[in-house]
């Protein structure tokens, strides 16, 4: 994907270019962070496994890591983040005010670079997408600090918070390709499932990796009073007295017991519970592209797969 993500990049550098300085001090400094530029990729790979080579592969790839990084510029103000990708987030090197206001900045011109595709199949599927993210931060913000989450609408913010935005870029290599409704829900469907392993295993991590190599502070869910799926389970698994523990750091986002919980999710088998739930995801991802015919690009999409589950970062 080397050359075609080279594309992607210098574009990307193209549509940041703003008159405002501090729009574009905020969003390269950003962007230059790096990242996996999954959701860029799904839209790349799906588009070419099925046989479109158009230039507007590019344009959209951009548009998705746009609009992905826009939400990670609200959601390090919202949760008050100092560290991603292994340095300072923005919020705390340029304050809040400039971060959410570039955040803006960036949802908008995502929104240019969609319209220039001239497709109004793209535009539902975007604004759809972004719209249901949204609902997902909010439904994120209602559930912090409440230890007795369902499973289930743990589950749900992570369908619209985090795997909506895989789930588009799936979809629209799919739109480009000019896919028949069949084979566009089932590309879909690989993105949801794929974004959902990838972030059950991130919140996996917040409990088994390690600072520098997630590129964040190990216990940020818990600072932040996030009911991950680790420690809903370590609660169902636990004596009385780890739930309890538990129970207790969430309400108050007490990191300072977090050796403690460490332990407890370890004991319990609610880690390799919760990579179990993502290596279940990551097969539901891996039987949707029997749909696709065989080629490189199919091939990169079952790795997929597999590195979704099985990282470190």
């Amino acid at each position: 994907m080397a050359a075609d993500m080279a594309e992607v990049d210098a574009l990307i550098q193209r549509r940041l270019a703003s008159d405002v300085v501090l729009i574009n001090q905020i969003s390269h400094y950003i962007i230059s962070a790096g990242g996996k530029r999954i959701r860029p990729m799904l839209v790349l790979l799906f588009a070419r496994a099925l046989g479109f080579n158009g230039p507007e592969r590019y344009e959209l790839a951009a548009t998705v890591e746009f609009i992905h990084t826009a939400t990670l510029l609200h959601d390090d103000v919202v949760d008050e983040s100092a560290l991603r990708r292994g340095r300072e987030t923005a919020n705390a090197l340029f304050g809040n005010a400039a971060s959410v206001l570039v955040g803006d900045f960036l949802y908008s011109r995502a929104f240019q670079m969609m319209v220039s595709v001239k497709r109004l199949r793209v535009l539902e599927v975007l604004a759809d997408a972004t719209n249901v993210i949204a609902e997902g931060e909010v439904l994120q913000l209602m559930n912090m600090h409440d230890p007795d989450l369902a499973v289930e609408d743990y589950l749900r913010v992570i369908r619209y918070k985090t795997a909506k935005l895989f789930e588009a870029s799936a979809r629209l290599g799919a739109v480009l390709a000019g896919a028949d409704s069949p084979l566009e829900e089932t590309c879909a469907s690989y993105g949801r499932a794929l974004g959902t392993a990838f972030q059950l295993v991130d919140d996996l991590l917040d409990y088994e990796g390690l600072s520098a190599q997630m590129g964040k502070n190990v216990g940020d869910d818990l600072r932040e009073g996030k009911p991950t799926l680790p420690l809903l389970v370590a609660m169902e698994r636990g004596t009385a007295q780890q739930r309890a523990l538990i129970r207790h750091a969430i309400e108050h986002g007490e990191v300072e017991k977090l050796p403690e919980i460490i332990e407890i999710v370890r004991e319990t088998g609610a880690l390799e519970a919760t990579r179990e739930a993502a290596r279940a995801e990551a097969s539901k991802a891996r039987e949707c592209l029997a749909a696709l015919p065989m080629s490189e690009s199919r091939e990169a999409l079952l790795e997929f797969c597999v590195r979704s589950v099985d990282r470190s970062s």
